[in-house]
């Protein structure tokens, strides 16, 4: 990985950093940019796009603190890009993960101090997204309060970003403490977004009753709820077994014309099946139809995953083609789930064609799903079946090709048995 500083080429010219990624030949898979024999690259600057992509794929296989803030230099992330949000998450986690605290923040504070283009409300927020994804709480209530300093507001979205770091690190007395003081302290004025993440905690905690006062706040504010607002609260009555409660969120959405739709029953049938009483769940669909509203792909993925969990595979399997056969498209969540059950249960053959379906819309399951049915469909004297898929596999993930061989290894030795 020395040759890593080949391919970072000058960030900047004022930051004594590199400025510029080197391009990568169509096609070529990132790793040959780190072989200083390589001779396949040009040196066309890379679009703001590449850039984002290469620092990505490098990030995920990085576990070198130095290089990992290396390549987020090279690749001058910012918040604006969805991409570059993914890379500087990464990043801060696998920071985070090998206790280089001190890098998390000396990295956020050189990105303020010479990032121009840094220097605003979107990135303060999101740098102290980071510091609560971090574990870095004081951290993240130092930059909020020194973001006049800055020369930056404090707003909602910031404000809404100390809550969220705070919810993240479960650390919900402060989140009470920020909802209730800080709002007037800083002159800020809460939005939708502030009251959703305070019920969200308020949920998360066991207090959901709590919620019913920030809902009347939120009125009182002339800020209305809207179908979120009450389907995280529904789910938090669900998940404290309040089941009296949910009628009553029902008759509160009703009253300020929060309408109840698909969604709402979605997030019923769901809560239902954590608590495994998909059997209920499911009953809740059946009636369904006397409310007017039409089930969706989502219900359908709740359920069966529900069944799955609760052992109850038939009747996972009966729902699902009775989803595709009414025209529903299953989520890639559903097919794996139904794939990894499937295989713990042994039944393998129906597995493996239910894979198959998955892998026609690109969706595979993890390794360890696939391994497991490799060695099934071996077991159930499906061998050539095991060695195709192998095959695909090795095509499909070059990078995993040598954990592939293994497991043909271990193919031979079981025919062998």
């Amino acid at each position: 990985m020395a040759s890593m500083l080949k391919l970072l080429r000058c960030l900047n010219p004022n930051h004594h950093h590199f400025t510029s990624l080197t391009r990568f030949q169509s096609g070529r898979h990132l790793s040959i940019l780190l072989n200083p024999n390589n001779n396949s690259t040009t040196t066309t600057p890379l679009s703001t796009k590449e850039k984002s992509r290469a620092a990505l794929s490098l990030l995920k296989s990085e576990k070198n603190p130095k290089r990992i803030i290396e390549i987020c230099r090279a690749a001058s992330l910012t918040p604006e890009s969805h991409l570059d949000r993914i890379a500087l998450s990464i990043a801060i986690s696998k920071l985070a993960a090998s206790n280089d605290f001190d890098s998390i923040i000396s990295f956020i504070n050189e990105l303020l101090r010479t990032r121009p283009d840094l220097n605003n409300e979107k990135f303060v927020a999101h740098a102290i997204i980071y510091y609560g994804q971090a574990g870095l709480l004081n951290n993240a209530f130092q930059l909020f309060d020194e973001m006049s300093q800055l020369g930056i507001p404090q707003n909602a979205k910031s404000l809404n970003a100390l809550l969220f770091s705070c919810r993240s690190v479960k650390e919900y007395d402060e989140v009470k403490r920020v909802y209730r003081k800080f709002p007037g302290k800083y002159g800020v004025m809460p939005n939708l977004d502030t009251y959703n993440t305070v019920i969200k905690s308020f949920c998360e905690s066991g207090d959901s009753s709590l919620c019913y006062s920030v809902i009347d706040e939120m009125v009182g504010n002339n800020c209305k709820p809207n179908a979120t607002t009450f389907s995280i609260l529904i789910a938090g009555f669900y998940k404290e077994e309040k089941f009296e409660e949910v009628g009553k969120v029902l008759e509160v959405m009703r009253k300020h014309q929060v309408a109840i739709t698909i969604a709402t029953y979605n997030t019923r049938i769901q809560s239902l099946c954590k608590l495994n009483k998909t059997d209920e769940a499911k009953e809740l669909l059946d009636r369904l139809s006397l409310s007017g509203l039409k089930p969706n792909s989502v219900t359908h993925c709740h359920l069966i995953h529900g069944y799955c969990k609760e052992g109850e595979l038939e009747k996972a399997k009966d729902l699902f083609h009775k989803m595709i056969n009414s025209g529903f498209k299953p989520d890639s969540d559903c097919y794996f789930t139904l794939v990894s059950y499937m295989c713990k249960a042994g039944d393998f053959e129906e597995a493996l064609e239910v894979c198959k379906q998955s892998m026609e819309k690109d969706w595979v399951p993890n390794f360890s799903t696939m391994k497991l049915l490799v060695m099934g469909l071996v077991k159930a004297s499906k061998v050539q079946e095991a060695r195709e898929l192998v095959g695909q596999m090795k095509e499909r993930f070059p990078k995993n090709a040598h954990m592939w061989s293994e497991v043909g290894e271990s193919l031979s030795a079981l025919e062998d048995t």
